[in-house]
């Protein structure tokens, strides 16, 4: 990746239609019009070319959560409910048709990459997925698309050895779920103290079961934190790359940590957010000869959500800091 690679946002108009219940609603669909509009306007618009997602199929979608659950979310939808098992957990009629569009948003980008290695993809797509359990819904989330992107290039690409960095505010309990028993997937999170946080998991001591045991990084941040703390941590993390080896890697990119937003207490800037893409531009480089998918997760504030996006994906083009 460097300043000559192109950007490819994988996206699509049909995440419109997924409905949460209007204006109240944090996850709502002007949240993928806030990403376009900044994009359009902004530093990056002649390098943007934009390529529409697939649909997972429901063997993929198999791959992480179960059976009973693909059934249950379908039908609630179908029968004209309006969320599933808490209010947070908000849909619409289409909503079971769009969550496989956004689960096949990463599945895209995977073979994006292994066609044309070293271009910058990202994944501008909503549901999120990171909270998503494999037989419930948590969080806005109802498929785990992290999950189920690595998944995929361990199946279709013989990539085992696979990584999901998480820097959204929140912990990724469903994306920790899939891979703390797994000796060849590893997963890192940033994210604000589960004493203060949705959803009270990602203590620092959680660090993998059995044959994942050390595959785990969760590295929780006080309330207030900011770029001081986060460029601290930096080390750690490449330490635990390498300790890890992995051969791809898939950035789990929330945005919620922003100062202005309120779904955390976290004080991140927009300048940070370059420099968590000038990070993953290294590792990347570093550790997974430049093989990397970025998948959106959180960022609800809509006068900054755009300017985080694109400063994330400046970063990933730079060459250092």
């Amino acid at each position: 990746m460097d300043s000559d690679s192109p950007i490819t946002i994988i996206t699509a108009s049909e995440f419109l239609r997924h409905d949460t219940g209007g204006s109240d609603h944090p996850e709502a669909p002007e949240r993928m019009l806030a990403i376009t509009d900044r994009l359009a306007e902004g530093y990056l618009a002649n390098r943007i070319h934009h390529l529409p997602p697939r649909p997972a199929e429901r063997e993929q979608l198999l791959a992480f959560h179960t059976e009973g659950w693909l059934f249950r979310f379908e039908e609630s939808v179908l029968s004209g409910r309006t969320y599933i098992d808490h209010p947070d957990n908000q849909v619409g009629y289409d909503s079971y048709e769009i969550a496989t569009l956004s689960a096949g948003s990463g599945l895209v980008g995977v073979d994006l990459v292994e066609a044309e290695p070293g271009g910058i993809v990202f994944c501008q797509t909503r549901p999120p997925g990171h909270h998503a359990e494999p037989n419930q819904p948590y969080g806005f989330c109802f498929f785990n698309n992290c999950v189920i992107a690595a998944r995929y290039w361990q199946r279709q690409y013989g990539r085992r050895r696979v990584c999901v960095f998480d820097f959204d505010a929140h912990h990724g309990n469903g994306i920790q779920t899939a891979f703390e028993e797994d000796a060849e997937t590893s997963y890192i999170s940033i994210h604000e103290h589960p004493s203060f946080s949705y959803p009270g998991t990602g203590w620092a001591e959680e660090r993998g079961i059995g044959a994942g045991k050390g595959t785990i990084l969760n590295l929780p941040l006080p309330p207030g934190a900011g770029e001081e703390q986060v460029l601290r941590i930096f080390p750690k993390i490449r330490q635990f790359l390498q300790e890890n080896r992995p051969d791809v890697l898939i950035v789990g990119a929330g945005f919620d940590a922003h100062r202005d937003d309120d779904m955390s207490g976290l004080a991140f800037t927009v300048e940070l957010y370059r420099k968590l893409g000038v990070f993953v531009h290294e590792i990347a480089e570093e550790f997974t000869q430049n093989r990397v998918v970025s998948i959106l997760e959180g960022g609800y504030n809509l006068r900054r959500l755009g300017s985080c996006v694109e400063a994330y994906l400046l970063g990933l083009a730079e060459r250092g800091a």
